[in-house]
């Protein structure tokens, strides 16, 4: 290897180790979720989103960010909440899942914090099974609990596609 190569792998090592254990925490009716923060690329607020037909309840659409055409899925309705009117404090989180931006309507952002791994419990056993696949695991934080999602568990493959054609469409 060169010196310009083994630079790269020592800044993407130094990049991945800095992100290590930092999550973005969110609420959700109420309850604090949180998501590995390598996977956010950025946090918008709400705005005009473009309708599909015959989509899912949760897929509410495509926004058009800086000239790319991304879906958009409302968590709340994914988990089987009643839909909440959006306001000033709803924002659009954009994550990277398996190389596919998708948007993630959240409720409100609350913040980037640090949970070490040896404070992630596994996720509780439970019979929704749908729900349940979402849950990567439970993080301690002081006297609280965040529960961690795994992203890419969020949709299913056949998700994954139907959303990419509506983005290439």
């Amino acid at each position: 290897m060169q010196d310009e190569d083994l630079r790269e792998l020592d800044e993407e090592f130094e990049e991945e180790d800095s992100q290590k254990d930092k999550y973005l925490t969110f609420k959700i009716a109420g309850e604090e979720y949180a998501i590995e923060i390598k996977f956010v690329t950025e946090i918008i607020g709400i705005q005009k989103i473009t309708e599909v037909p015959d989509m899912d309840e949760y897929v509410r659409g495509v926004i058009n960010l800086r000239g790319k055409v991304i879906p958009v899925i409302d968590v709340r309705l994914r988990f089987h909440y009643d839909f909440l009117e959006y306001n000033d404090r709803t924002c659009i989180v954009v994550v990277e899942i398996e190389d596919r931006s998708v948007g993630l309507i959240v409720d409100e952002v609350s913040e980037v914090i640090d949970i070490p791994e040896a404070n992630v419990d596994p996720p509780p056993r439970t019979s929704k099974g749908a729900r349940g696949r979402y849950i990567q695991g439970m993080g301690k934080v002081d006297d609280q609990v965040k529960i961690i999602l795994n992203i890419a568990k969020l949709l299913t493959e056949e998700e994954r596609a139907t959303l990419d054609e509506i983005a290439q469409d």
